[in-house]
């Protein structure tokens, strides 16, 4: 292992592209929620509910990614949100946040290859399952200890294959919708079969923000690859304009078009899993619209999207462990880095966790089960502390006499945005399983909101050993030493 020890020489590399960054969020919010859990969300709410669901959340994700560009172009350093919450808010804050993340980022690591062994037995159902696995966690790895710009390019390509899927699919769709494919027209006697297109009224479409909320989960990440992008001033405002817009259409019209060609009354929507590719509604529009290997076809473009977020995933991970130790909060030794500008240590630490994490699926399944399960709201979470964080930053900028002119890109409708997102994530998180509240079911509440007693417990045990208190805002720290280091 080639770690370089020297301080003038311990930093970061800004090489990451505006294209990387625009894809890197993307490809993080266009993945099996799109192409398979919309199915679900359809049937649960009708066409109408989840229209309106996915919307909400997408506002929430627009206003929440404008508040961590705002902070990402002014203080763009590795850690983020981490850095934000501990500087902006109170250390034990930070120091929960970050931990929170990368607890989040390693199991999900596992649990995507874990996916990848279920995709490829789809092919391969004779081979062992975690040969499979072993083998997506190598290449990871391999991608991720290469070079930052090793996994800027590998997340650009297997993002545009999604972005492809997509338009495509969104163009066989509305021709099938037409008749110009497909058969007859079907036009939108679906859309409003029955009790559509709003089925269930409020309590189904809170319940559908759930998985809309989960769909949209990884866009943060634009705020983790600031640190280590190329002109993070001019890149993030760019790629922020992109996805929002991208993104929203992308679900929108996709709902749209799946609504209009599958009743939402269809048994194929309401069994929507990633276990079975071959009822994921892309799949069963493609055949509608007489694609023969839509099948494998959308297989192998889910396996390029779980292969995705485990790179996403290992990286996000890696870049948190990294931050958390530089900033005291986590092993030294995990602060260091390598010839080539990669946090190395911090790499090996999360790879090997992924891995245990995995191990338990295969022999221990209870244990797996517990770490998912609490690991499951901390995206939610991160996204609450990203809200906070940019109230207070902009307070304290007004509090201590500073001109919003010195931002280099500002937020829209503060305070609305950051406010907004603060109800909708605490909505998300209540709502993540009222079913369970309203039957007093303790060991479903318990497995639903564990990400919740978890958070605290680590802002609690921070708070208690170091006495931290919330910082006033008119000594929050606004200097710009961090870009720097960096540079």
């Amino acid at each position: 292992m080639e770690v370089n020890k020297h301080p003038q020489q311990s930093h970061i590399r800004r090489v990451l592209k505006t294209r990387h960054l625009s894809m890197i969020a993307l490809g993080g919010s266009i993945g099996t929620g799109l192409f398979v859990a919309s199915g679900s969300a359809i049937s649960t709410a009708g066409p109408g509910g989840a229209l309106v669901a996915y919307i909400g959340i997408g506002l929430m994700v627009f206003f929440l990614m404008t508040s961590l560009g705002e902070m990402a172009t002014y203080l763009p350093v590795t850690g983020s949100f981490a850095t934000y919450s501990k500087r902006f808010v109170d250390p034990a804050f930070g120091f929960a946040m970050g931990w929170n993340y990368w607890f989040n980022w390693a199991i999900t690591l596992a649990v995507d290859i874990s996916t990848v062994a279920l995709v490829m037995k789809f092919w391969l159902p004779n081979i062992p399952s975690w040969i499979f696995s072993l083998i997506a966690l190598a290449i990871i790895f391999c991608i991720n200890a290469f070079s930052v710009l090793s996994f800027g390019e590998t997340e650009y390509w297997l993002a545009l294959i999604k972005v492809i899927t997509v338009i495509v699919f969104l163009v066989v769709g509305m021709l099938t919708i037409l008749g110009i494919m497909g058969g007859h027209a079907v036009g939108l006697e679906n859309f409003f079969y029955k009790k559509a297109p709003f089925v269930g009224g409020i309590p189904t479409i809170l319940s559908v923000f759930v998985v809309a909320g989960f769909s949209f989960q990884g866009t943060e990440l634009i705020g983790i690859t600031a640190g280590e992008s190329k002109t993070p001033e001019k890149s993030i405002p760019k790629a922020i304009k992109q996805v929002f817009w991208r993104i929203l259409l992308f679900y929108i019209l996709a709902i749209f078009v799946i609504a209009c060609l599958i009743p939402y009354t269809s048994s194929n929507l309401l069994g929507s899993s990633a276990n079975d590719i071959t009822i994921s509604p892309f799949t069963l529009v493609f055949r509608r619209a007489g694609l023969a290997s839509a099948a494998s076809i959308m297989n192998a473009v889910i396996l390029t999207s779980v292969l995705s977020a485990a790179n996403s995933g290992m990286y996000a991970s890696t870049r948190m462990l990294y931050s958390l130790a530089r900033s005291g909060d986590a092993p030294r030794i995990f602060g260091l880095l390598n010839i080539r500008g990669i946090p190395f240590p911090a790499l090996l630490g999360t790879t090997t966790v992924g891995l245990f994490t995995f191990l338990a699926s295969v022999y221990g399944t209870r244990i797996y089960a517990f770490l998912v399960s609490a690991s499951g709201l901390t995206g939610f979470i991160a996204w609450l502390g990203i809200a906070i964080s940019h109230y207070r930053f902009r307070r304290a900028f007004k509090k201590q006499g500073k001109s919003l002119d010195e931002l280099r890109y500002r937020a829209k409708l503060f305070p609305l945005g950051p406010l907004l997102s603060l109800v909708l994530c605490i909505l998300v998180i209540i709502g993540q399983d009222l079913k369970a509240f309203a039957n007093w079911d303790w060991q479903a509440i318990g497995v639903s909101y564990m990400s919740v007693p978890l958070f605290l417990i680590l802002y609690l045990y921070y708070k208690f050993r170091h006495h931290t208190k919330l910082i006033p805002l008119e000594s929050i720290d606004l200097k710009q030493t961090d870009i720097k280091k960096n540079k």
